[in-house]
């Protein structure tokens, strides 16, 4: 077996290097213009055959193996989130308001690096891989569809057609040494909600001749926790979160209107399916019952992330061969968190996996998405030594 791990580790020092760069200067969904601009130019070096545009401000690099095989894409996303950075590091964002709080700097570093080590070795590689640099992950940013779906309409999964996906997440949720290669679903479907309460707005101190949507707002904010609490089984997993509330203007006036905005998270399709019934029910019931006119809109964000068993199990052998000095888990692991890679994998069988990326004794332990997020950077290491090995593995074994 090649030794990915000491190869990785020799060009640990040009993946920090674009980490950094990236992280420096961070770029929000489908505004990716430098990164993707650096990441095209890395892989014409590489003498990679090379798509811009794919899905707006997405890269795409073809690289051929020497012999003859399936298509399999590897996915690293790059955009970062409007958060305004708080970490104090040497490397700490130059873009007031946006930060790389996620980890996608990383990501796409490592896909860079493992490009690097595929091509070295593309007199053993079977068949074709497919590197996708993808924007926007984070959300749709204005557009009508994230950055993966937009990358399938643009035909990024067409020729050569793709025949496996393999994707993967640095993990703060989990200290370095830990990887995390499951079957079946690892994380949720998402849906976005917005729900509009109209009612009859008047004088604070005449309650009786309005209709007030602020009480019935209240009333629908606690009736919404019953679905998981009593409409879903115990044993299975659903998430109702009301998360926004705007209504109001001065401390005398009953407002005409009430607004309230969420996300619901569910695995399975059948629980979806009841989660969204109970959902519209109780809305409009308490509606009818408190006299307001309900409007209700929802978007779907992303289904489950359902990982392909046998593209899965390759995974899981190559982990144990490649990290044996790392906890390997192969348990069903499962988030609440939602990702785009989605789209992909209900069109291509495909495993997405985590490496665990936090150092409690450094302090780099904050959740993703949180104003001091960081990593330790030999979780870059072990992540792209395994995408390498699994992506030559994969294709091996089709």
């Amino acid at each position: 077996m090649i030794d990915f791990i000491k190869e990785a580790r020799a060009l640990f020092p040009y993946t920090q290097s674009m980490r950094r760069d990236f992280h420096i200067h961070p770029e929000l969904g489908f505004h990716e213009v430098r990164t993707g601009g650096i990441v095209a130019k890395e892989l014409e070096a590489l003498g990679l055959e090379v798509t811009k545009g794919v899905g707006k401000t997405g890269v795409v690099g073809l690289l051929e193996g020497s012999k003859p095989g399936a298509t399999i894409l590897l996915r690293f996303d790059m955009d970062a989130l409007p958060i305004i950075e708080e970490t104090g590091a040497e490397y700490a964002s130059q873009n007031q308001g946006v930060m790389h709080a996620c980890g996608h700097d990383g990501h796409t570093a490592m896909g860079l690096t493992v490009a690097r080590i595929l091509q070295n070795h593309r007199d053993e590689l079977n068949g074709t891989i497919k590197f996708c640099f993808q924007p926007s992950e984070e959300g749709f940013n204005g557009e009508e569809m994230g950055g993966n779906e937009m990358m399938i309409r643009d035909g990024v999964l067409d020729g050569p057609k793709v025949d496996q996906t393999l994707s993967m997440h640095l993990w703060n949720e989990q200290p370095v040494g830990w990887i995390g290669v499951g079957k079946g679903p690892v994380m949720a479907g998402a849906e976005l909600f917005t729900i509009k309460i109209i009612g009859k707005g008047g004088h604070g101190a005449a309650p009786h001749l309005t209709i007030d949507p602020i009480i019935a707002a209240g009333q629908v904010v606690t009736a919404l926790q019953t679905i998981t609490s009593r409409n879903v089984a115990p044993l299975q997993s659903a998430v109702v979160s009301v998360t926004t509330v705007h209504s109001g203007t001065a401390f005398n006036v009953i407002p005409q209107d009430a607004e309230l905005t969420g996300t619901i998270r569910t695995f399975d399709l059948d629980v979806r399916k009841k989660v969204l019934e109970r959902f519209e029910q109780i809305i409009r019931g308490i509606g009818e019952a408190m006299g307001c006119q309900v409007e209700i809109t929802v978007k779907r964000v992303t289904p489950a992330v359902i990982n392909n068993d046998a593209v899965s199990e390759r995974v899981q052998e190559t982990a144990h061969q490649l990290l044996s000095d790392s906890t390997i888990d192969t348990a069903p692991y499962m988030t609440m968190g939602a990702e785009d890679m989605a789209f992909m994998q209900e069109k291509v069988p495909g495993c997405y996996f985590f490496i665990g990326s936090n150092n409690k004794e450094r302090h780099l332990d904050y959740g993703h998405h949180h104003p001091k997020f960081d990593f330790d950077e030999e979780a870059l290491v072990r992540g792209t030594a395994l995408m390498a090995a699994a992506a030559m593995d994969v294709l091996k074994s089709k």
